[in-house]
């Protein structure tokens, strides 16, 4: 099905935004693995919205419910499945929008995929909501990564073309960690304050704005990964367009490179402390699929808020004629300062899948 991935770790995605409760199964996740659960706890109220006058005023605790999987706090080989409820829903806002689709949402094509039946309150199964469960695998992916010397971290790139320092060639665990403590997760803090009042512009205009995040993977070793069509980037480029709003990826250099000459874009092999590493990093970790020892770095582009409050165009389906929509509720002006740890939390599983496979030079 659409909302399932992964080979080795099985992670199946269900419930709905403003359903009784959203949830995630996992199958194959290695047993005797312990979770720290104030780190999980802390990883998911990242996401978690409410928090900040930046994010929508939906509160919501995002407090796991493990139902299977997990024994005393350590998993136990069977697969896990723990659900999130939706506590504060105001499905109210949604009544009158059945047959006038939102501009920038799933409702359109969601009615003609699955007829008048489907379920688009507050985007239904196709909502940014649906980034919470996928939180919870990701912060146990993470953890169960550190234990072998590999971290995940991200950061604000960009936010309405204000552009923050890019990662260093080989960022630290360090930097990960003071970004994870930060409300805009940025590493020029001056770069976050001006962020913070483009969307605050935004929101006052009744509009919203779009960015980019750039994620890390370090420690991992070389060797992980196949050629052609099971490359470390093509499996990471399926999970992370699975996140609502995505609707661009690079890595390494990404489109700039098209601008260089091969004599720039070429990352010369130097060994550094008995190891063989590159110069520079343009290919973002990965050449022919595979990982060549240096950070995996990636780059997604996040659209802005389909969900504003101006007055748009549309349609009314039923009656086939043009209309006018003034969309009520909660939402955010900008997705993308919740949005870093959900690509950490993608990029983590998809990680782990692909040890857990065992297709590298080392074992799991």
């Amino acid at each position: 099905m659409s909302s399932e991935y992964g080979k080795k770790l099985r992670i199946s995605i269900f419930g709905q935004s403003h359903g009784k409760a959203i949830g995630v199964n996992v199958e194959g996740l290695p047993s005797g693995e312990a979770i720290d659960m104030d780190e999980l706890l802390a990883f998911m109220a990242r996401r978690a919205p409410g928090t900040s006058d930046l994010a929508t005023k939906r509160r919501e605790p995002d407090i796991p419910v493990f139902l299977s999987g997990v024994e005393n706090g350590v998993t136990c080989g069977f697969p896990l499945c723990a659900i999130i409820e939706n506590k504060d829903r105001r499905s109210g806002d949604y009544a009158g929008l059945t047959n006038t689709p939102r501009p920038g949402h799933a409702d359109y094509t969601a009615g003609i995929r699955y007829g008048a039946s489907v379920d688009m309150r507050g985007g239904g199964h196709f909502s940014g909501r649906l980034t919470a469960p996928i939180c919870i695998i990701g912060g146990i992916a993470k953890q169960i990564l550190a234990r072998r010397g590999i971290y995940v971290g991200a950061h604000i790139s960009s936010i309405a073309g204000i552009k923050d320092e890019q990662f260093p060639l080989e960022p630290s665990k360090n930097l990960f960690d003071s970004l994870a403590k930060k409300a805009i997760p940025v590493i020029d803090e001056n770069a976050g304050e001006r962020m913070a009042e483009a969307i605050r512009t935004a929101a006052g205009e009744l509009d919203s704005v779009g960015g980019v995040i750039e994620c890390a993977v370090i420690g991992l070793p070389a060797g992980v990964g196949s050629p052609m069509f099971d490359g470390v980037e093509n499996r990471l480029a399926q999970a992370i367009f699975g996140i609502p709003a995505v609707k661009g990826l690079e890595f390494g250099a990404g489109f700039e490179a098209a601008n260089m000459r091969g004599s720039e874009n070429n990352d010369p092999f130097v060994v550094k402390n008995g190891n063989i590493k590159t110069a520079t990093n343009n290919c973002g970790g990965i050449l022919g699929g595979i990982t060549t020892g240096m950070p995996v770095v990636l780059r997604a582009a996040f659209k802005p808020t389909p969900s504003i409050a101006r007055e748009q165009n549309t349609v009314d389906i039923k009656a086939m004629t043009n209309t006018t929509l003034t969309i009520k509720g909660r939402h955010d002006p900008c997705v993308v300062i919740r949005a870093v740890p959900v690509v950490e939390a993608v990029t983590a599983t998809v990680i782990l899948d692909m040890l857990l496979e065992g297709n590298n030079n080392g074992s799991f």
